[in-house]
């Protein structure tokens, strides 16, 4: 009779001990009953869950769940554990791994038990190395793959060739008009390759003159020539060893340059000026331009040869007039942009005014459309919160209102003359660029002012590349 007392201390103790571990255990702790309603949590569980015990206590099995499937309605229907899940609880909204056995007595299914691991914390470390990785990007790099914006068929294509061409090492060219965001799409292509955590350089073949052009992406030696640096330079292809680099406006580069250029492709090897010795280099080459360069070859001022070598992988990014669906969501990045750049707190745009801009040709493009958005909100009210018509700079649907003279329909539209003389010197920017097929430096010379003013005058007036 002792011994049979003796060995029910134990087992009460036993249960006692087990209690005492069910309360004081770190994970949280729930159990439901056959019918999948709670029967029992632990202190660790309410904390975990933002749920008091009383609340949850004959809740069902999904009464704190905010995302995912409840395991232990899998558990109490398979009669199987549930291995790690991962969930969103509420109402503290924390994300927990999670897993769940079933309770069997006598080979009946009594309950089932889930233990649930906080890994917030680990998320949230997580995020932090996202953001600082991304940070570390941006001095690389200034545009990501989600900047590209647009849910038009014809951008969609785009964004699956982006996707294609950050896939494979091949030579990219990007062809568009003027503003379409051909940097944004080589930006995204890197970004999305093995080669994001090196160097992308972007260079503007066309902003560099034609005798700096070579020394700038080959390097030199040093004498090579009159002012160079004592021990020479590396050469922008050097910068971009085990990286990217980026060739805007390819079409301006001499044939000179084209020559070597092309032995880049072929042999992956560079020459600095004044040396003699290649120097090997690993660089993805991104090319974009905004003429025809087809018609180039056949007028003998771009080499066939480079031409086939840089036409591997060709994506041609659509002008703004062709992808007009995707105006409304530019408008809304731009605002978003530009009140952070500005320290504004402009919320939306009216729909008379987004119907103005819906009509309108863009000839500049992007480019353009983020210009008149910026200028609308410079013409903003500091309390003023939504983009109206009257805040639009004045659009013209062509240049041939400048030859026509303006007309004065509505007096409540009448501008300042230094408004009016802006507009017209824009337009004819414009007029003459395109007359001259975008060579910058013709339209410089024939508008009598240096490449340098040509420059300011077109990023001024939202016609910049």
């Amino acid at each position: 009779m002792k011994k049979k007392l003796d060995i029910q201390v134990n087992h009460l103790d036993y249960q006692g001990m087990l209690e005492a571990i069910f309360l004081a255990t770190q994970d949280a702790i729930s159990v439901v009953n056959e019918k999948g309603e709670h029967i029992m949590v632990n202190p660790a569980y309410t904390k975990i869950t933002g749920i008091k015990y009383n609340d949850i206590i004959g809740k069902d099995a999904l009464y704190d769940i905010e995302q995912g499937s409840s395991l232990h309605l899998k558990v109490l229907s398979t009669k199987k554990p549930v291995e790690n899940t991962k969930l969103k609880i509420k109402p503290s909204g924390k994300t927990v791994v999670a897993q769940a056995a079933p309770i069997i007595v006598d080979n009946v299914i009594k309950g089932s038990v889930a233990i649930l691991h906080d890994i917030s914390g680990i998320k949230n470390l997580t995020d932090k190395l996202e953001e600082a990785e991304k940070k570390i990007r941006e001095l690389t790099y200034k545009y990501k793959p989600e900047d590209i914006i647009g849910e038009s068929e014809n951008i969609q294509e785009v964004k699956r060739l982006v996707m294609k061409a950050a896939q494979v090492r091949a030579t990219v060219l990007l062809r568009g008009e003027s503003g379409t965001g051909k940097e944004l799409f080589a930006n995204s292509i890197h970004a999305q390759s093995d080669r994001k955590n090196n160097s992308f350089i972007r260079v503007n073949c066309a902003a560099i003159t034609e005798t700096l052009l070579e020394s700038e992406l080959f390097g030199y030696e040093e004498g090579a020539f009159t002012g160079a640096k004592k021990g020479g330079k590396k050469g922008l292809f050097e910068e971009a060893d085990k990286g990217t680099i980026f060739l805007d406006e390819i079409s301006e580069i001499s044939m000179n340059t084209q020559v070597k250029l092309l032995r880049v492709l072929q042999e992956k090897e560079i020459m600095k000026v004044g040396g003699t010795k290649p120097i090997s280099i690993d660089v993805r080459i991104i090319a974009a331009t905004n003429s025809d360069l087809r018609q180039a070859v056949k007028d003998g001022k771009f080499r066939e040869d480079l031409f086939y070598r840089l036409n591997i992988l060709p994506i041609y990014i659509p002008p703004l007039r062709e992808r007009k669906k995707d105006i409304s969501l530019l408008i809304k990045r731009f605002i978003v942009k530009i009140n952070d750049e500005y320290g504004r707190n402009i919320v939306n745009i009216d729909d008379e005014a987004t119907n103005i801009l819906l009509h309108y040709n863009w000839p500049g493009n992007v480019r353009e459309l983020e210009n008149v958005i910026g200028r609308s909100i410079i013409n903003m009210n500091f309390n003023e919160q939504i983009i109206m018509a009257e805040h639009l700079p004045h659009l013209y649907p062509s240049n041939k209102k400048i030859k026509q003279g303006l007309v004065i329909n509505n007096i409540d539209y009448i501008q300042k003359l230094s408004s009016i003389m802006e507009e017209t010197e824009s337009e004819y920017i414009r007029s003459v660029y395109l007359k001259l097929e975008k060579n910058k430096t013709h339209t410089a010379k024939k508008l009598g002012i240096s490449v340098r003013t040509l420059y300011y005058k077109m990023e001024k007036y939202g016609i910049v590349d």
